[in-house]
């Protein structure tokens, strides 16, 4: 007796990463406009329908990858940034954070999706809401933090402060010259002292 099988098969993980992997590829070689269903299904080496059983559109593929991308970055945790002092996590997440902001591929990926910003506002939303916001909120978690402290004054914009980093950050990635990852350490460094997360070190005197 032959079982009956349920309608429709499921779908393959390794499937869905190819299709992703290769529409992130190509967003970041060529731009929205450049990319294409066809050109995505042919670097994944699946039939263009499968691609549409997904994805309705190239719009809706490229949030995803987006998406999947930003959340398979390290990050501290929620419970790490409001039990560690901020000089603890910053010192913990510098390193790889420096390699990550001098790496090209990132760098391409910011600048694609800065550029689609106006033509294609559902690329930066997603950016925005899965990217963004969620580092926004463990900065201002850690700038609180460092107001009790006192290496941040209990009346700064946390707002303001936030923006500043993040601004100085992506001016420097985009720079037609961008630094390499220990220059960026550097840099990275400088920009947490400056807002108050990464205090100087104190020297004592005999």
């Amino acid at each position: 007796m032959t079982a009956t099988r349920g309608r429709g098969r499921p779908r393959d993980p390794e499937t869905d990463t190819a299709i992703l992997n290769a529409a992130l590829e190509l967003f970041v070689e060529r731009g929205v406009e450049g990319t294409s269903i066809e050109q995505v299904a042919k670097r994944a080496g699946v039939g263009k329908l499968t691609v549409y059983r997904r994805w309705s559109t190239k719009e809706d593929l490229l949030a995803q990858a987006i998406e999947r991308w930003v959340s398979d970055e390290v990050t501290p945790s929620a419970a790490d940034v409001y039990a560690l002092p901020p000089q603890a996590i910053v010192e913990h997440i510098l390193p790889a954070a420096a390699e990550m902001a001098a790496s090209p591929d990132f760098r391409a990926l910011v600048a694609r999706i800065m550029g689609s910003a106006v033509s294609h506002p559902s690329l930066m939303a997603v950016y925005w809401r899965h990217y963004i916001l969620p580092r926004r909120e463990l900065a201002a978690a850690m700038l609180r933090r460092a107001q009790q402290d006192g290496t941040v004054a209990p009346d700064a914009d946390l707002d303001v402060l936030i923006d500043m980093m993040a601004g100085a950050v992506t001016y420097r990635v985009l720079q037609p010259d961008p630094p390499d990852a220990a220059e960026m350490l550097r840099y990275l460094t400088a920009v947490y002292r400056q807002a108050g997360l990464y205090p100087r070190t104190q020297h004592t005197h005999p």
